[in-house]
């Protein structure tokens, strides 16, 4: 039983790992198109915060 709810946490944390990368990559990609600001990409991308989006400007902006 113990370890079927393991599984069952497991496979959660997963999809919702796998829900923030996909998230972080339409920011990313939007963010990189720079037609909108931070403000307006967090209403499309409400997963991640105002700072997670301002991170990630700051590393895209790095690489370029």
């Amino acid at each position: 039983m113990m370890s079927l709810f393991n599984e069952e946490q497991i496979m959660k944390s997963f999809i919702k790992s796998e829900r923030h990368d996909e998230a972080r990559e339409t920011a990313e990609r939007m963010i990189k198109m720079g037609k909108l600001p931070l403000a307006e990409i967090a209403l499309y991308v409400p997963s991640l915060s105002m700072d997670e989006l301002k991170e990630l400007e700051t590393e895209i902006m790095q690489l370029a």
